[in-house]
């Protein structure tokens, strides 16, 4: 048979009859050509490695499917790739339960605070590995602290209270630690100007007027780390203060020296201490080309007979290279700094972890208070950190701290508040997302920040199943042996595709293979929705991952389906080939109708309360008079108690406006009668609709009811014994009457006489004032008037 021929045939029942099963699993939407494709996909998924498995015409991909559907396929148990992850703990030595009181001591590697120590784990794509580890302070733990001191003239006075620190300081640190070492350095500036003045007067003597100082220096060891506080007092006494010229100073040479000249310094591998004291800010990376420094800090020890001697070669180191040696050397820094300078360092200290902040006095009294507080704050605190990721892993954290607290996220690295002898633990999960390129296993190492156990995690990745070992290199099973035959199909080489290989990259496409991608021997080509390969269509991709071509022919998609409130399918249901598959109780083209009817349900149990249908959720009222989402509202109907109060009053009292029709109209019901009120039915002992009522008749007594409806009949409890208004007593409203006149009358004279009286005496003191204003001359008569009266003549001229 002519080979196209045959391609042709066996091509053209491409991903028939299954499809549409095929089309709503995610291993297979992968189109995953071998198991280690497969495997890749999700955590889910497997692949079927039995040779016969696959039916005429299915694509090889069909092999990679979710476990269930591969069982539910007929693929054997047995024949099913789908290799796990796990873990397997290789060192586990348990913490170590130590106490200060007990004569034999440990050395320091002897001591255990964290466990596990070293564990391997297997990771396959998508599935987390989670392993706890513990953290337990021990108590005893050794302790070496090392004093870095700023020697500028400043600290003058500074230098006089440090010289009896080791002997004062190892006496304090006997309640925390019976393993206490201690050493000391000292730093000035870098030795070239502008940061000093480099006339030789001032190379030997750097301070003015009658002050001794020693030349400027950039770091000097003074005293390797010692057990001996004598010897750190007597080194120290010896010590003369230098200056320089300018006011930060050259300290984070001097810390980068101390940490990572080891050997030089002393440290062991216990809680390491570095002791920061100065009253000035700092110069850091770039700040060198001022002295015409631009080589950046290589980060080695430079010591020369204690002294640092590259200073005038490399640049100061950046924060951040300064972080990173603090961190891998598992030093803990504390800046015992003035308070004019507590913001700067507090800045800092955000960026440096396991770092603290302590406000020094002007001449240091008070430091070892200071180091005590710092340490107790730092000690209390266990930070986890990891190492560098391989490409694609990643790691989540929760802790289980003091007190059964959790912690998430950032906080899921941390625990505070802890006590020696305490133990939290932390659970860690680490996932890989994809097989590294080169397939090797990798190494990250998780350790608490400050301390110099930690944690060793080996990396194994599942890149592959185990059957393709067993794999046939250009097997006869495969087209013209263009193939790898491993775990039931063909791994083709490269260059060709094909279920069997049969097809070469180069051949495409020809007018025979591409009718085969032409649905109903239309003109578009795999419906303008893919390419035609190898006589197959295969589908583009869109932008969006989740929206998908597919189809034989293209032909589908899950992204062009009805809309309601601009979701698709209503958000309740899944778009399948431009079609809408509703999740159970939704119907409709966009499964926006609901076939639940709670909604539809009435206060009386009824749906739409039986005068309506419900329709996707919301009643439909077939009688016009009812209205509200249960058809319960009627504005014209008169109410459940108005309308049976006739039939009641009739049937219970005999009485009415229904009296003579009562057994033709009333007949409705069965009637109840109790002796009172408490004996009627409550709501909250019934499981059925109940209505109570109150009702007056026409005498202007009042009868109580219920009115409820049980198995669909419809029962009245009634109290048997009216309740009627009692008539008025005569003679007590006379006499309250007759009181309330009397009462008003003398209210009223009381009133008359206060006022009189308020009148008279506003009018008697107008009078006594009147009186006290008048003016009597007491030698004569006001009233008098003489008997004799002159008259002139106008005449007289007095002659």
């Amino acid at each position: 048979m002519d080979l196209r021929l045959l391609l042709i045939a066996a091509l053209s029942a491409v991903l028939s009859g299954s499809w549409a099963q095929q089309e709503g699993s995610v291993c297979i939407k992968a189109n995953a050509q071998s198991c280690g494709d497969c495997i890749q996909v999700a955590e889910s998924c497997g692949w079927c490695g039995d040779e016969n498995f696959l039916t005429v015409g299915e694509s090889k991909s069909a092999r990679c499917d979710d476990l269930e559907s591969l069982k539910k396929r007929n693929c054997a148990v047995t024949k099913i790739e789908n290799p796990r992850g796990g873990i397997n703990i290789n060192k586990d030595k348990p913490v170590t339960n130590r106490k200060k009181d007990v004569a034999e001591k440990l050395k320091p590697e002897q001591i255990t605070q964290i466990q596990p120590q070293k564990l391997t784990l297997t990771l396959r794509s998508g599935e987390p590995q989670t392993f706890d580890l513990k953290f337990k302070r021990a108590e005893d733990y050794p302790i070496d602290l090392y004093y870095l001191m700023d020697l500028s003239f400043s600290m003058k006075d500074d230098l006089e209270n440090v010289k009896n620190l080791g002997t004062d300081l190892m006496r304090e640190m006997q309640g925390i630690t019976s393993d206490f070492r201690i050493g000391f350095g000292s730093f000035v500036e870098k030795t070239v100007m502008p940061y000093i003045s480099t006339t030789p007067a001032r190379l030997i003597n750097p301070c003015t007027g009658n002050q001794n100082c020693t030349s400027p220096f950039s770091y000097k060891n003074v005293l390797k780390l010692t057990d001996k506080g004598d010897e750190f007092n007597n080194l120290v006494s010896q010590q003369q203060i230098s200056g320089n010229l300018d006011s930060p100073e050259g300290g984070f040479d001097a810390i980068m020296q101390v940490a990572v000249c080891e050997n030089q310094i002393g440290w062991r591998n216990v809680t390491r201490l570095l002791v920061f004291s100065t009253d000035a800010g700092f110069h850091f990376a770039g700040d060198g080309k001022l002295g015409g420094i631009v080589l950046p800090n290589d980060g080695k020890c430079h010591l020369e007979n204690n002294m640092y001697t590259m200073s005038h070669y490399y640049d100061y180191p950046s924060i951040a290279h300064l972080v990173q040696k603090l961190s891998d050397h598992n030093i803990q820094t504390i800046f015992a700094v003035t308070e004019e300078f507590q913001p700067v360092y507090k800045e800092l200290k955000n960026l440096i972890p396991k770092s603290a902040v302590g406000t020094l006095s002007s001449n240091s009294s008070n430091v070892i208070k200071l180091i005590i507080d710092a340490y107790n704050s730092l000690s209390s605190e266990v930070i986890l950190e990891n190492g560098r990721l391989p490409e694609g892993v990643t790691i989540t954290y929760k802790s289980i701290c003091k007190n059964g607290v959790e912690g998430t996220g950032e906080n899921g690295r941390k625990c505070s508040n802890i006590s020696i002898g305490d133990e939290v633990s932390f659970k860690i999960s680490i996932e890989s997302q994809k097989c590294p390129s080169n397939g090797k296993p990798e190494v990250i190492k998780i350790k608490p920040l400050g301390f110099t156990e930690e944690v060793e995690v080996v990396l194994n990745f599942i890149c592959d199943c185990q059957c393709a070992a067993e794999g046939e290199p250009d097997s006869d099973k495969c087209y013209e042996g263009n193939g790898t035959f491993e775990c039931g199909a063909c791994k083709c080489n490269d260059g060709r595709i094909g279920r069997l290989c049969e097809c070469s990259k180069d051949e495409v496409r020809t007018e025979d293979l591409d009718a085969n991608c032409r649905k109903d021997n239309g003109t578009d080509i795999c419906s303008n929705n893919g390419d035609c390969v190898c006589g197959t269509c295969e589908c583009k991709k869109r932008e969006n991952p989740a929206e998908i071509y597919s189809g034989k022919y293209c032909e589908c998609d899950n992204f062009n389906c009805d809309r309601s409130n601009n979701k698709l399918c209503g958000g309740h249901g899944r778009c399948e080939c431009r079609k809408c598959i509703c999740d159970a109780n939704y119907t409709g083209s966009a499964c926006d109708c609901s076939l639940e009817t709670a909604t539809c349900l009435a206060k009386n149990g009824q749906i739409c309360n039986g005068r309506g249908t419900c329709e996707c959720g919301i009643c439909k009222c077939t009688n016009p008079k009812f209205q509200g989402p249960t058809c319960e509202i009627c504005p014209t109907c008169p109410g459940v108690c108005a309308e049976h109060k006739d039939c009641v009053q009739c049937r219970a009292f005999e009485a009415g406006e229904k009296k003579d029709t009562c057994e033709h109209d009333c007949s409705y019901f069965q009637l109840i009668k109790v002796k009172d009120r408490e004996k009627m039915p409550q709501p909250t002992d019934q499981s059925f609709p109940l209505t109570h009522c109150k009702e007056r008749d026409a005498n202007d007594c009042w009868f109580y009811y219920t009115y409820a409806i049980r198995n669909d009949t419809k029962e009245v409890y009634v109290v048997e014994t009216l309740e009627c208004p009692a008539g008025p007593d005569i003679i007590p409203i006379v006499a309250g009457v007759v009181a309330g006149i009397v009462l008003i009358g003398l209210a009223l004279l009381l009133i008359w006489k206060l006022l009189m009286i308020i009148h008279d005496r506003r009018e008697f003191a107008k009078f006594e004032k009147e009186k006290m204003n008048a003016k009597w001359d007491t030698g004569e008569n006001p009233i008098y008037k003489s008997a004799v009266t002159t008259v002139v003549n106008p005449k007289y001229e007095g002659k």
